[in-house]
């Protein structure tokens, strides 16, 4: 596809404009992505377009069906199947129901099987949406004996990256016992104030033992 200029080749118009802004032909074209002494891709997804009377025929079409068109051979045919078929089960596979944490225990119970009882201290966040549904869990450090280390700037640029309406705190205590040092209280205290500013609702800090846990919230001192 040299030959149209850099705006109208649909790689280039897809990645400026959006794959809305193409049209079936050029969608086509990207997923044959290579032409051939019948012409270039966009050509050659022209003909198929044509031979099957548009995308709602192309979609009831197998390999067999596709490579009577010149152009298309076994490889390039199971590439447009495979599209084909990956945009039907985006369609009918729904998405899996993501964890919500309503309360310190759900929050325990969701980070002690992941995170409690390491030999090793490791500090994170779970990030939440506005539903207080789990987006992503997050460790943003390992391996320190306390949590003086840790900067509120880095928990809320992932909490930023993430775009989290909130968050819950998390670390373990190797040594089994959940109760908070001084460190961790104060960087509770940190996180709060500084969640104030980002708008960002810090939920909880919950720290984890082997088989216990300590949450702030449920303590009543976040």
């Amino acid at each position: 596809m040299k030959d149209l200029s850099p705006d109208d080749r649909p790689r280039e118009k897809l990645w400026h404009h959006g794959a809305a802004a193409l049209g079936d032909n050029e969608l086509l074209a990207l997923v044959i992505a290579l032409g051939g002494r019948h012409g270039n891709a966009l050509t050659v997804a022209n003909a198929l377009l044509a031979a099957h009377g548009g995308l709602h025929g192309l979609g009831r079409c197998n390999c067999q069906d596709l490579s009577r068109v010149p152009g298309i051979g076994f490889a390039r045919a199971a590439q447009i199947v495979a599209a084909l078929e990956l945009g039907r089960r985006t369609l009918t596979h729904a998405p899996a129901e993501r964890r919500h944490l309503a309360n310190p225990h759900d929050a325990a119970a969701y980070l002690l099987p992941r995170f409690g009882g390491r030999k090793m201290e490791q500090f994170g966040v779970v990030l939440l949406d506005a539903k207080h549904r789990v987006i992503r869990t997050t460790v943003l450090a390992v391996g320190t004996q306390n949590t003086s280390f840790v900067q509120p700037r880095d928990v809320f640029r992932e909490a930023a990256l993430g775009c989290a309406a909130a968050i819950v705190a998390f670390h373990n205590h190797p040594s089994g016992d959940p109760t908070p040092s001084p460190d961790d209280v104060e960087l509770t205290r940190r996180l709060v104030a500084a969640g104030v500013l980002m708008g960002v609702d810090v939920v909880d800090h919950v720290v984890l033992g082997d088989v216990r846990y300590f949450s702030f919230k449920e303590s009543r001192r976040l």
